[in-house]
């Protein structure tokens, strides 16, 4: 039964006993986010949401902003899903064994990056610096920088919604 945000689950653990002051919701504020996590050439990502951060046990979150003009180098992010929310610019993303795959997201698309896969991110303006937020599945920053000799034209491959088909499509 899909959730609906009705069921009832297990109760929460109580609060800590000082409350939840300090180990309740936190505000990361933008200035303070931190460089000093795992990087990947062509890109700079700061976290702001992690274990060392905040005690977040499942989650990391952080930004990726790339220069116009610039792509990174071929990596993955082991056994960790990702999720790419693009804020300003275009998006363009390459990925499979020789980056041979590519499709482009722009202000307001999301990109899901599955485990291992092989993939570069690639910021397709000549003039504005792409700005995402970035999330994955697990509290640390996991990242494999890959030497792959990539196609030189890969092949455009356009989203297909498996949910909602298109009805024009018979």
């Amino acid at each position: 039964m899909p959730h609906d945000g009705h069921e009832h689950h297990d109760m929460p653990p109580p609060a800590p006993q000082d409350g939840w002051k300090h180990s309740g919701v936190r505000v990361v504020p933008a200035g303070s986010f931190d460089t000093g996590t795992a990087q990947t050439q062509g890109m700079n990502r700061a976290a702001a949401i992690n274990l060392a951060r905040v005690g977040a046990q499942k989650i990391w979150a952080g930004t990726v902003h790339i220069h116009a003009n610039a792509k990174t180098g071929a990596h993955h992010h082991g056994a960790l899903e990702s999720v790419i929310y693009v804020i300003k610019g275009r998006a363009r993303m390459r990925w499979g064994e020789k980056l041979e795959f590519t499709a482009e997201a722009g202000p307001g698309d999301f990109i899901y990056v599955p485990p291992y896969v092989p993939h570069q991110e690639i910021n397709a303006s000549s003039d504005e610096t792409l700005e995402c937020v970035l999330v994955r599945s697990d509290n640390e920053a996991v990242v494999v920088n890959l030497d792959i000799e990539p196609v030189e034209r890969p092949e455009d491959v356009p989203w297909v919604d498996p949910i909602h088909k298109d009805p024009a499509a018979g």
